[in-house]
């Protein structure tokens, strides 16, 4: 089991900044992947930003050149850093672990932190 635990979220205003932490504990040694989805209000979760244990990152169009995903190995912990926040990403994130559940993928989840973006 691991367990993911969020921190970061709150109020920011239109063009401000954020950034979102994500640890985890546990059996971390089931983890290369870790991520960041969000559920805006009324809609469904979505993938925002995912980082490997390589450093190989993937963004969802809409936050490229202004999300920076980044993860410190050695603490087992990723960061989210919001720029130049828009009323768009205004959602509850939550941060995810991909895991081989022996026939399939499954994903340890965060509790979620909310992010409001005030216009």
């Amino acid at each position: 089991q691991v367990q993911l635990v969020e921190s970061g979220g709150g109020l920011v205003q239109t063009g401000g900044s954020l950034r979102l932490s994500c640890s985890a504990s546990g059996s971390i040694r089931d983890i290369n992947v870790m991520g960041w989805f969000r559920q805006p209000p009324g809609k469904e979760r979505y993938l925002v930003a995912k980082i490997s244990s390589d450093g190989t990152i993937y963004y969802e169009d809409s936050v490229k050149d202004r999300f920076t995903i980044s993860r410190d190995n050695a603490k087992m912990t990723a960061y989210l850093q919001i720029n130049t926040a828009k009323p768009e990403d205004t959602a509850v994130y939550y941060c995810y672990a991909p895991y081989w559940e022996g026939h399939s993928y499954k994903n340890y989840w965060g509790q979620g932190t909310q992010v409001t973006v005030s216009s």
